[in-house]
């Protein structure tokens, strides 16, 4: 049975293979060997409106009475389908013909952007390639796409997605839709150290540019996690370890982590500090004939035992340079050489003073400012075409241009010019908004609540210039000031400034108001690399009105109501705290002197001091702070006038309120009493103050501190015949404060005790100010 089954089996085998072979072999014998292969005398080009016949062809690749295989039509066909210009492409062999049917892609009709809230239209637009009335491409679509993502990416928004769609129109037209999800903010949650020793990671994170999420992290937007950041944040912390002499500090890694639910950024600074140095001896050596090493040497400024800081390291080669300069040396080349003393950890310096190479600037070529003029940039630099290439300042120069804030950006790079011996400087910038407009709303148990308003312009007009307008009104006072700078007058380091104002304020404890006016120009200029000077000249038109007799001191109803004051003066201004040799300590002064007679109705001199010295301890978790200040003024014309006289407000001496203390006739004429402070012709105050961190974690942005004040207000040209005690009474106040950063503004909570005033003076236990803008 089986075996009859098998014989069946291949008989039919037999029946079927045998003719199959037969027909196999005879087509292969019938077919050439060139069967694959195409000669189209013609091409039926087929669906295109906007593309012609011509522009196919030329894409496909493909030209009439050519031979042409199986595999170049087929080229031909996936030319034509990247090209970017259709849907679909079909070619389809014809006879002699090549028939290509095409679908073209639709033009673009309008262009929109749903789903989003946090950027607007205006701000996605820009960054799409896609625009109406061209081709729609899938591929453009997906890189616009992309571009919002990223966008939102910037701001924090990692979930962000944007998906393109398309709408069909009538005449091959189609509305391109991008719909946006944005997702939630990617917050830093937690920034954290490893590796350091000597420096909490409550002091690193102030280091940084980034921040971690902190008790308003839903209305403070800061602590965003930002990728790009990371880079500054490596560089800044670089800095900071450099500047207190850790010549060995390196970051390992820097590990962002994202947490699970992608809610929130966990970033890992792994560091190695390595130890502090300190600065030993500094010498100089000569290796360029005219260059007397003793002469050098005195350019010096830095004692030994200074922390190592490669900003010391510059500040010296600067002064030597320009030493060098003055000396009419050209070219030369100061190399610090460092020997390390790892025993003492001191770094000894040697400067070596030797031939540079003979390099000139042949031009320097500004890119990217749309707004800025170029001159403003150029004025940035101490060099110009042909001077000599200085590397040093160049790139203090770029420091500068960074410095104005006028750019987003800036990259200054040299390259060769059209010799070996000239450099081309290349800077490109990129804008950024230099206005702003602010409301600003404060509350004070002093002046109660106000409201200011101001806009200003740091880059009026592209020319660096400075215009600013502001309003202020309070519990008893109104003020509104108007000034101008030009920070290069006569295109040179001379700022000139134009300003007005006028004011209305509430006289302390009374009806009076005392209404002054005016206007002033001044011209400052820098002395040094850390000092200035300023000299001015002010009118003004001042009033008081509103004193009623028997209830006002007669002291003031005696004084001219109104007065014009013509003065001329200058500031002196010292302030090292952020160019000083110390990172943790600094100094800042200030002496004003003004002369009032140059016409007007009053004549006096006046004079004012201001000294800040302020450092940092406990391993810079601790900022200690000492302030002074004094001033006189002497009438010249009988005697000087409540609105030239000294009074103290409560910031310059807390525990008191403005204008609390100070001479005051407290006996009225007719036997009443007031209460008339009437201020006095000398004061001073110091302030000695600590902020220190309490405990609390620092997202929650609250910190305490703890000051002593003392000073007064003393001198009158009229005391009644000494009805009225202008003597000499020291007032002394301690107290606590509680800083708190909010969502509104800076928090500050001052609790005061009053140790020494008198009877009559006006005491405050709490002050309360805040501030917001928005």
């Amino acid at each position: 049975m089986v075996l009859r089954a098998l014989l069946h089996l291949a008989r039919c085998v037999r029946l079927f293979v045998a003719p199959a072979l037969i027909v196999l072999s005879l087509v292969a014998v019938a077919v050439p060997v060139d069967a694959q292969t195409f000669r189209f005398n013609s091409f039926d080009v087929q669906g295109n409106t906007r593309t012609n016949d011509a522009s196919v062809l030329q894409v496909a690749g493909l030209s009439p009475g050519t031979t042409a295989s199986a595999g170049q039509v087929n080229d031909a066909l996936q030319r034509l389908q990247n090209s970017g210009l259709f849907e679909s492409v079909e070619v389809a062999p014809s006879g002699n013909t090549l028939v290509i049917t095409v679908v073209e892609y639709p033009t673009i009709n309008r262009i929109a952007i749903e789903g989003n809230r946090r950027l607007d239209d205006d701000e996605l637009l820009v960054l799409l390639e896609s625009t109406p009335r061209r081709v729609f491409s899938p591929i453009t679509a997906e890189r616009d796409a992309a571009a919002i993502a990223e966008a939102y990416r910037v701001t924090g928004r990692l979930t962000a997605t944007a998906t393109p769609q398309i709408i069909r129109r009538n005449e091959n037209r189609v509305d391109l839709v991008f719909e946006v999800t944005e997702g939630a903010v990617v917050e830093t949650q937690r920034i954290a150290f490893v590796g350091n020793r000597d420096y909490s990671d409550r002091r690193l994170r102030q280091v940084l540019e980034s921040t971690q999420a902190g008790l308003f992290n839903r209305l403070i937007r800061s602590d965003t996690f930002i990728e790009d950041r990371i880079a500054l944040d490596r560089q800044l912390l670089t800095d900071f370890y450099q500047d207190r002499g850790y010549i060995d500090f390196a970051i390992q890694s820097v590990t962002p982590e994202l947490s699970p639910d992608r809610g929130a950024y966990f970033v890992t600074f792994s560091v190695r500090e390595g130890q502090s140095y300190r600065i030993g001896n500094m010498s100089v050596t000569s290796q360029l004939p005219g260059a007397n090493p003793a002469v050098f040497q005195e350019a010096i400024n830095v004692r030994q035992g200074v922390r190592y800081s490669p900003r010391i390291i510059d500040n010296v080669i600067t002064r030597m340079e320009n030493l060098a300069s003055d000396q009419g040396l050209r070219f030369v080349r100061i190399e610090p050489v460092l020997t390390r003393d790892n025993a003492n950890l001191i770094i000894n310096v040697e400067f070596v003073i030797s031939r540079g190479e003979r390099v000139f600037v042949e031009r320097i070529d500004i890119e990217g400012n749309q707004t800025t003029l170029d001159r403003v940039i150029r004025r940035q630099f101490d060099v110009v075409e042909g001077d000599p290439m200085d590397a040093r300042q160049i790139r203090a120069a770029a420091e500068r241009i960074r410095a104005t804030g006028f750019f987003a950006d800036v990259q200054v790079a040299g390259r060769q010019g059209t010799t070996e011996e000239q450099v081309i400087i290349d800077v490109d910038v990129e804008e950024q908004p230099t206005g702003s407009l602010g409301f600003s709303a404060s509350y004070s148990t002093d002046g109660g609540a106000g409201l200011a308003v101001d806009f200003s312009e740091e880059n009026f007009l592209g020319r660096g210039q400075a215009l600013a307008v502001g309003f202020n009104t309070s519990d008893g006072s109104q003020s509104l000031n108007f000034s101008f700078t030009e920070p290069a007058f006569l295109r040179r380091d001379l700022a000139l400034g134009l300003s007005a104002y006028y004011a209305v304020n509430q006289a302390n404890d009374s009806d009076a108001e005392a209404v002054t006016y005016g206007a002033g120009t001044s011209v400052a200029f820098p002395l040094s690399e850390d000092s200035r000077l300023l000299l001015f000249y002010n009118y003004d038109h001042d009033e008081l009105t509103g004193l009623v007799a028997g209830e006002d001191s007669q002291i003031l109803i005696d004084e001219p109501r109104e007065a014009d004051t013509s003065r001329v003066g200058f500031t002196y201004s010292f302030d090292n705290r952020d160019t000083g040799l110390n990172p943790n300590a600094g100094v800042a002064f200030a002496l004003t002197g003004e002369y009032a007679g140059l016409g007007g109705d009053t004549e006096f001199v006046r004079a004012r001091v201001r000294a800040l010295a302020e450092t940092r301890v406990a391993r810079e978790e601790v900022t200690l702070r000492a302030t002074f200040e004094g001033g006189a003024i002497n009438g010249l014309d009988g005697g000087t006038r409540l609105a030239n006289r000294f009074s103290l407000n409560s910031r310059q001496l807390r525990g008191f309120e403005s204008g609390g203390t100070g001479p005051r006739d407290t006996v009225a004429v007719g036997g009443g009493t007031n209460e008339s402070a009437l201020g006095g012709n000398y004061f001073a105050v110091a302030r000695f103050e600590a902020a220190f961190p309490i405990g609390l974690p620092e997202e929650y942005g609250i910190s305490g501190g703890a000051f002593f004040d003392v000073g007064s207000v003393w001198g009158l040209d009229d005391t009644r015949g000494g009805a009225v005690d202008d003597d000499l009474y020291w007032r002394s106040v301690v107290g606590v404060s509680i800083f708190w950063d909010t969502a509104l503004g800076p928090l500050r909570f001052n609790f005061s005790h009053p140790l020494e005033y008198q009877d009559f003076d006006r005491t405050r236990e709490f002050d309360f100010t805040v501030e917001a803008r928005f």
